[in-house]
């Protein structure tokens, strides 16, 4: 018994990483380039990185978002469909 709920903890936490894992690496990605660029160029704008790193986050949700859902959704379907033979 206790070991479908430390499965079903680790699985939960493992979708948690892999759903939030491409907007963070985004935003990592676009943050770096734009300090670098504004590290060569000294323009030091507040505004460049900010909104490059949400125009970054929003685009990596809009072209993976259907993956993400759809990784969420496997889950709550999974966990659903156990908890039965978990309180029997």
């Amino acid at each position: 018994m206790e070991g479908a709920f430390v499965n079903a903890a680790r699985e939960a936490l493992l979708v948690t990483v892999l759903v939030s894992a491409p907007p963070l690496i985004a935003a990592l990605v676009v943050g770096l380039t734009i300090s670098i660029f504004q590290a060569l160029t000294q323009v030091q704008e507040q505004t460049l990185g900010v909104l490059g790193r949400i125009l970054a986050v929003f685009a990596a949700l809009f072209f993976l978002g259907y993956w993400m859902a759809g990784q969420v959704s496997a889950l709550a379907r999974k966990l659903f469909t156990e908890f039965p033979n978990w309180v029997h």
